[in-house]
C-alpha cells in the first residue's frame, strides 16, 4: 500500500471518529431527555453522563480559546500527507458550511456550543444522574 494511501486511510479513520464523538454530543442529551421521558434507566449512568458532560466541555473550552480541535488538526495533517485537499477552520464550522452553504462567524459556533453546554448542565439539574446502583436493582 503507498505511504499516500495509507494516511488518505487514516485521515478518513480520524474523520469518522470525530463523526462519532459529534453523534455522541448531540445523540448524548436527545437520549438523556428522552430517556428519561421513557423511563430508561440507562440514560442516567454516572459515566455516560460524565463522558457526555466531559466531551462538550472539552468542546466549548476549545472554542472559548480559540483552539482547532486536535482530532480536525490531526485529519488535516493526514490529509496534507496523503496529498489530498485540507480545509481551514473547524471542523463544525467547515462541514456547516459545505451542507448549508452559508460561512457563519466564528462567535456564531462559540454561541452555539455554549447554549448546547448550558442545556447539557440543565439535564443534569432536570434528570440527575445515578451515582450508584439502587438495592432493588441488585436483586
Amino acid at each position: 500500500m503507498a505511504t499516500e494511501t495509507l494516511y488518505h486511510w487514516l485521515a478518513n479513520a480520524v474523520l469518522t471518529l470525530h463523526l462519532c464523538l459529534v453523534a455522541f454530543v448531540v445523540l448524548g442529551l436527545l437520549l438523556v431527555l428522552v430517556g428519561n421521558l421513557r423511563h430508561w434507566r440507562w440514560v442516567n449512568n454516572v459515566w455516560f453522563r460524565l463522558a457526555h458532560l466531559a466531551t462538550i466541555g472539552v468542546v466549548v473550552a476549545q472554542a472559548w480559546l480559540g483552539i482547532i480541535c486536535p482530532l480536525t488538526t490531526l485529519e488535516m495533517w493526514l490529509r496534507s500527507q496523503a496529498g489530498t485537499a485540507v480545509y481551514a477552520g473547524s471542523f463544525i464550522q467547515y462541514w456547516f458550511q459545505q451542507l448549508l452553504y452559508y460561512d457563519a462567524p466564528d462567535w456564531v459556533f462559540i454561541l452555539a456550543y455554549s447554549v448546547f453546554a448550558l442545556l447539557v448542565v440543565g439535564s443534569w439539574w432536570v434528570f440527575p444522574p445515578r451515582w450508584r446502583r439502587s438495592v432493588s436493582a441488585e436483586h
